[in-house]
């Protein structure tokens, strides 16, 4: 399969996801050891988890996605990392607990990114 040019916005922007994966999650590891109870660093360390698997979703949806279904995902797993990954973020370093009710709708976020992403990959997809 020959490899389709990206525009480059969409690919700063999923060069932008995978590198902030990397860097919450040194910081965590790192300046966040001390401040945060086990609790919290749990919550912190899923947040990267899901940042990081879906910054390489966002990686595929820009460059392999096709059409409206490639579009869409690639937008929908930007919302689910600013939403699901920044709301756990948030809730480890003491916001407020209502801000949980925004993690629901980042892995919605997130499912409906996938079922876009795999119908755009579907020979014959415009």
């Amino acid at each position: 399969m020959p490899r389709q040019p990206v525009r480059t916005p969409l690919a700063l922007l999923a060069g932008l996801a995978g590198a902030s994966a990397v860097m919450l999650g040194a910081f965590g590891a790192h300046a966040l050891r001390q401040v945060l109870d086990p609790q919290h660093r749990e919550l912190w360390r899923t947040a990267v988890d899901y940042h990081a698997w879906h910054a390489l979703a966002l990686v595929l949806a820009v460059g392999l996605g096709r059409g409206r279904s490639g579009c869409f995902a690639v937008g929908a797993f930007a919302l689910g990392i600013v939403l699901f990954s920044g709301s756990l973020y948030a809730l480890a370093l003491g916001a407020p607990r209502w801000v949980g009710v925004v993690t629901p709708l980042g892995g919605l976020a997130f499912i409906a990114g996938w079922i876009a992403l795999g119908l755009s990959l579907r020979r014959g997809n415009t």
